[in-house]
This record gives structure tokens, C-alpha cells and sequence, in this order.
């Protein structure tokens, strides 16, 4: 059963409930992130999502933690390149108070300047970290080389520099364009009355103030440049991005299947060609990262430096293969159940279901509807992933990055 409110002031709710469970989950989604910000607020979503555990006006950062161990929740947040999101589980038994945290933080942080200035140090750690994990930042650099600098080419946690400037007044003046009410989602999924949930959105979030959210339209330009980070590791990592699907376009369900064909499963052409016959690679995946206005169709893989030369020659036979077409039956009906089994799997996680109703509502402004989904993958042909294959590898715009201990960008 799915249950929707728009509160008076524009907050929106939904609700899935799951019955025969004991816990559920809650999520606070903002439409927002990296690709919503300009050069001065690079990186500024990630680190409002970071203080916003950092004290309200009654509870200090310990007291939130200890509320939430306390009850056995668990809470957490994650930025992406268009969404913010603010999340807790807790056993059915303490949904309401878990909720209460939830949005305490989420409306009443108050950004202690000690905080902010000890955050900020975490937040240049986790940058650290990033640069020092090859494939994490062999796939920041790709859409930066994909897209450019700006929209969704930027990187969520931002620069060093950006980080240790930022003050209470830049965030502020963000939040006040972003943090508005028709821009904001509240979804929950598992086993809570939506009677009970209603009166949980009306109680912490009936107050706040309506409020539209700045319209910026992220221009979309391909680059198709090739960058490049020499380190002393062991492997190369490089990764390959052609223009893709947005996220509602006609065609979405027929390239995620052929994606599937193409890298993203054990008997996807990738990985039985570059890992299997060929030993190059431990790690070799693909998947298409889609947004309202773009998509790219991404290509990953981890290799030895002695033969990444010819582990990009493999994984370019296999987008041969995959453009002239050489998608047999068989593998376009595995890469259709895989793509259903996924969509039913989502159904028995109380999180999956939580991010999959509050996304669909805050990106379309549509209800998710499980059945009708199950129906658009059935319904894709043959014939429509064999199309795919011609609409998602233009070389024109084919981006790359590259990390490890070699002396130049791939030249493709």
C-alpha cells in the first residue's frame, strides 16, 4: 500500500507500507547536489550533509548519537550529484522517535563554529582518502573529463581550498536556495501506519515555511577530453564514458539491458573477455549513470600496468562487438531478467523501497509504481536493445581518465 500528502506548504510524503516486517525506514530528500553548484559552492552540499550532524539547538553531536544508539537506529546521509539525502532505520517500536532525530537535525542544526572548523578537517581527510583509492578517483576524474568542470562534472566533495573557506553565511545563503520546501521529499518504507507517518511529517515539517527552489537548468556539454593522475601503484585503473540515456528517455530499460550484455553481470562480454579468457583485469564492470538532462554509458577496469595498453584494446573489442550489434537472444533475455529480478529484489529492502518511491516523487513528481515498471522491462524487444547499441557509443564525445604509474592520458 502506498500512501501520498502534500503538505500545505509544499513538503511532499510518501509512503510505503510493508506489513508483515518490523522495522522501517525514513528517509528527508533534497533535490540537490555537485551539479547544482557554482564554483564558489563546490563542494557545499556535501559539507552541509556532513554539519548537519554536528548540533541543533537541543541536542549536541554526541546526544544525536547517542538518541539514535540508544534505540537501536541507525541514521546516515549521502550527496550525489542531484540529491541530498538524510536517512534512518529503526524497529517499527521507535519509528517516531527515530523520525523526530531525523528531523531535528535536518531543521534545527545550528552549526557550532568549532564544529565546522574540526568538520572541515574530517571532510579534507575524506578527500585524501579518495585520492589515495585509485578507483575512487579514477571515476571523479572521468566526468570531469566527460562533462567539464561544471554541472554534473563536478566533484561532490570539493576542493581543499573551497572546504576550509566555507562560512555559516555561504551556508545560509545555499540552503536558503535549496533547502526549501517544494524541493524537499520525505519517504518511508516498511512497516508504519500512514496515519502515524502523516502526523510525523505535519509535526516537524508542517511549520516550515513554503518556499520554491532556485531553477538552474545544468547545461550539458560534452567534452570528451582525456585526463590523467600519475601515482606509483601497482595497477592502472582507467575508465571510459560515451554519451547515454536520461534518465525518463524512451529507451532507458532497453540500454540498461544491453548494458548488462555489455559489463554488468559475471557473463557480461567484459568481464568472460578482459578477466575470463584474456586474465588482464580483477575488476572490469560497466553501468549507466543517468540525470534529467544526460546519461553516460561508463566502463571501468583495474589492471596491471604491463598490459594496460592491451586491456584497452580489449574492452574496446568488446564495445565493438556490442555496436555491430552482436547481442545474441539469449544473453538480450539474461540481461532482461536480471533487469527484472533487480526491480524485485528492491521490494523486500526497506531502503531500496525508500530511495526508490522518494526519488521517483522528488525527480518526476510521479508515484513509483512497482507492476507498470515490471511491465516496461517486459516490454522491451529484442530489436529495441539491438537500437541501443547504435544510440550510446559515440566515439565523438568518448572521455576517459586514467590513474597510475603512466606518463600520459589514454589517446583514443
Amino acid at each position: 500500500m502506498v500512501h501520498y500528502k502534500q503538505l500545505e506548504n509544499g513538503v511532499r510524503l510518501i509512503v510505503k507500507r510493508m506489513p508483515g516486517l518490523l522495522s522501517v525506514s525514513m528517509g528527508i530528500l533534497v533535490h540537490t547536489g555537485a551539479a547544482f553548484e557554482n564554483d564558489e559552492e563546490d563542494g557545499i552540499s556535501h559539507f552541509i550533509e556532513h554539519m548537519l550532524f554536528k548540533g541543533t539547538e537541543t541536542r549536541t553531536a554526541f546526544r544525536i548519537s547517542d538518541e539514535t544508539d540508544r534505540i537501536g537506529a541507525q541514521m546516515n546521509a549521502f550527496t550525489g550529484k542531484d540529491i541530498t539525502c538524510y536517512y534512518a532505520k529503526s524497529t517499527t517500536a521507535h519509528a517516531a522517535e527515530a523520525f523526530g532525530i531525523l528531523s531535528d537535525i535536518f531543521l534545527h542544526s545550528n552549526f557550532p563554529e568549532e564544529e565546522m572548523s574540526r568538520e572541515k578537517g574530517v571532510i579534507i581527510e575524506e578527500i585524501s582518502m579518495t585520492e589515495d583509492t585509485p578507483e575512487d578517483l579514477c571515476l571523479d576524474l572521468l566526468p570531469r573529463a566527460f562533462y567539464g568542470k561544471e554541472g554534473y562534472g563536478r566533484n561532490i566533495l570539493g576542493s581543499r581550498k573551497n572546504v576550509r573557506g566555507f562560512t555559516r553565511a555561504d551556508v545560509d545563503k545555499y540552503m536558503a536556495k535549496r533547502y526549501v520546501a517544494d524541493n524537499i521529499v520525505i519517504a518511508m518504507a516498511g512497516n508504519i501506519q500512514p496515519e502515524l507517518a502523516e502526523e510525523l511529517a505535519e509535526k516537524y515539517f508542517g511549520g516550515v515555511k513554503p518556499g520554491k527552489s532556485e531553477n538552474i537548468e545544468n547545461r550539458v556539454s560534452y567534452h570528451a577530453s582525456h585526463l590523467h593522475r600519475k601515482k606509483e601503484i601497482e595497477q592502472v585503473h582507467f575508465a571510459l564514458a560515451y554519451p547515454s540515456v536520461r534518465r525518463y528517455a524512451p529507451d532507458y530499460d532497453a540500454t540498461q539491458i544491453m548494458n548488462s550484455v555489455l559489463g554488468g553481470s559475471m557473463s557480461s562480454k567484459l568481464f568472460q573477455k578482459v578477466r575470463e579468457q584474456l586474465g588482464l583485469a580483477y575488476n572490469v564492470y560497466s553501468y549507466v549513470s543517468s540525470y534529467a538532462e544526460a546519461g553516460a554509458l561508463v566502463i571501468y577496469a583495474g589492471v596491471n600496468c604491463e598490459n594496460y595498453l592491451a586491456s584497452v584494446e580489449a574492452v574496446l573489442d568488446c564495445v565493438k562487438e556490442t555496436v555491430g550489434k552482436n547481442i545474441t537472444r539469449d544473453e538480450f533475455l539474461r540481461g532482461k531478467e536480471q533487469l527484472t529480478a533487480s526491480s524485485v529484489y528492491a521490494q523486500e529492502s526497506t531502503s531500496s523501497q525508500m530511495l526508490l518511491y522518494g526519488k521517483e516523487l522528488l525527480y518526476s513528481g510521479k508515484i513509483y509504481d512497482f507492476e507498470k515498471r515490471v511491465k516496461q522491462i517486459e516490454s522491451v524487444t529484442y530489436e529495441d536493445v539491438l537500437a541501443a547499441c547504435e544510440t550510446n557509443f559515440n566515439e565523438k564525445y568518448l572521455a576517459s581518465a586514467i590513474v597510475g604509474n603512466v606518463d600520459s592520458a589514454l589517446k583514443l
